[in-house]
């Protein structure tokens, strides 16, 4: 995640231009993520880790409470770490522990009603240098020097060795061959899993800037030279075991500053765009500022991809390490409006219960403001969505969609703790009411309103 951001933010700032953060407008024609029944989804959601376990540990933080309190409180999708170090801890060797491991999370999700997208999580590269991701055995670095950060671990991506260990990734045949087969393993184990949305290919992908290269002309570089062809790869592996999965391709974090991405097309007709959306200033700990136009530059920027290639956006990592600050209730205000405009969902960072970036506190309730996020939203919808927009000051949510003309009747809505009160038109009408949840059908080709408000 881009997180404790210091000197490395510092950086980020220091070389991003305004000319670097123009992108067209936003506007209607981003492609919605669907189910197989063609409905139009929309994910609320958070991620789940366990960064601490490894080995014979891995996974143990994670437990069915996560699943049933995520759901709980009104959230439908969960992007769940996976660590290839833990899955291939030497060539070759894949841990059939860990995979059940995997499974077992799965399934509550299953049980639970949680949509889920397996990320294959590397923070700075992995194991070699203190962290978590691609293995060991898979790091060549050709001698280089690295420097640990205790203070700003995010800086660390930028040691030498570091870099040259993603440019032997994306370039040397034995590790593309390695990176393959790891996704083959997964797939072919998790394609049938009724809980499994999708695949998300890496996490925050890096790489190594040429001698000359400013930092946002290094990252559309490594992003079309380099991310492209590998996300091609990868879904050729992927596709070998699950024919049916959305796959979720990542840029470079740069994307955060404003910076278009120059990812190219990947070749694949279930692709998500998947960025992630942190601020430099916040993850250092400053506090949101309204008038510094940071979600307005990273919308514009954001949306040129999914407007050229037609994909789906879902957000897969936001949210500032210190929600308490006097300007959060108005970040979390305007963050979530932005999200609403432009894309298929979004997972918060993260589910679990402390400090920090922390979705709740001991206790099991939200932490300052992050309350914010649970709102009533349709999950699945069985036609066309006209509109859809939730109106935190009144705490009205409204869709008006035109019901499918064939295929599925059924419309979920997903509804925050507390009671609701449900009115349609249009000929719908509500046909099954549980906690949190509500579902509703409408006749074929019939223009429907939804409201939901507190009762």
């Amino acid at each position: 995640m881009l997180r404790a951001m210091l000197t490395a933010g510092a950086v980020l700032a220091a070389l991003l231009t305004p000319a670097t953060a123009r992108a067209e407008e936003t506007g209607p024609d981003i492609p919605r993520l669907t189910d197989h029944s063609g409905r139009v989804l929309t994910l609320h959601g958070w991620n789940i880790e366990d960064k601490a376990h490894r080995g014979e540990d891995a996974l143990t933080a994670v437990t069915e409470r996560h699943l049933r309190d995520l759901r709980a409180r009104g959230f439908d999708f969960a992007r769940l770490l996976v660590f290839w170090d833990d899955l291939e801890p030497a060539p070759g060797r894949y841990s059939r522990r860990y995979l059940h491991k995997i499974e077992r999370v799965l399934d509550w999700a299953h049980r639970h009603d949680v949509k889920v997208v397996i990320d294959a999580h590397q923070d700075v590269f992995g194991p070699a240098f203190g962290h978590r991701g691609i293995p060991e055995w898979a790091t060549r670095t050709d001698g280089l020097p690295f420097t640990a950060h205790p203070d700003d671990w995010f800086a660390e991506y930028f040691e030498p060795a570091v870099q040259r260990a993603f440019t032997h990734l994306y370039e040397d045949e034995d590790l593309r061959r390695a990176q393959a087969g790891m996704w083959r393993t997964l797939a072919a184990r998790f394609a049938r899993h009724p809980a499994v949305l999708g695949y998300d290919l890496i996490n925050e992908p890096m790489g190594e800037p040429k001698p000359g290269e400013d930092l946002p002309t290094a990252a559309r570089r490594i992003e079309r030279e380099q991310l492209t062809p590998m996300y091609d790869r990868l879904t050729d592996a992927v596709r070998s075991a699950d024919r049916d999965a959305w796959l979720f391709v990542e840029p470079t974090p740069v994307v955060g500053e404003g910076v278009p991405t120059g990812l190219g097309r990947v070749h694949d007709p279930r692709v998500v765009y998947a960025p992630h959306f942190y601020d430099a200033a916040m993850e250092a700990g400053a506090d949101y500022d309204p008038g510094a136009g940071w979600i307005e530059a990273y919308e514009r920027a954001v949306t040129a991809y999914p407007k050229r290639y037609r994909v789906p956006v879902v957000v897969g990592e936001w949210g500032p390490p210190d929600s308490s600050l006097p300007h959060m209730d108005r970040f979390y205000r305007d963050a979530m409006a932005s999200l609403g405009r432009y894309t298929s969902g979004w997972a918060g960072y993260v589910w679990c219960y402390g400090g920090g970036y922390c979705a709740l506190d001991g206790t099991g309730a939200f932490r300052a403001h992050k309350e914010l996020t649970a709102e009533p939203y349709a999950q699945a919808v069985a036609g066309t969505v006209r509109s859809a927009a939730y109106d935190a000051g009144t705490g009205v949510y409204r869709l008006v969609y035109r019901a499918a003309p064939h295929g599925s009747r059924v419309t979920e809505l997903s509804l925050p703790p507390g009671a609701w009160r449900i009115t349609a038109d249009g000929g719908a009408s509500v046909v099954r009411r549980t906690a949190g949840r509500a579902r509703v059908t409408a006749a074929p080709g019939a223009l429907v309103t939804l409201t939901v408000e507190r009762g």
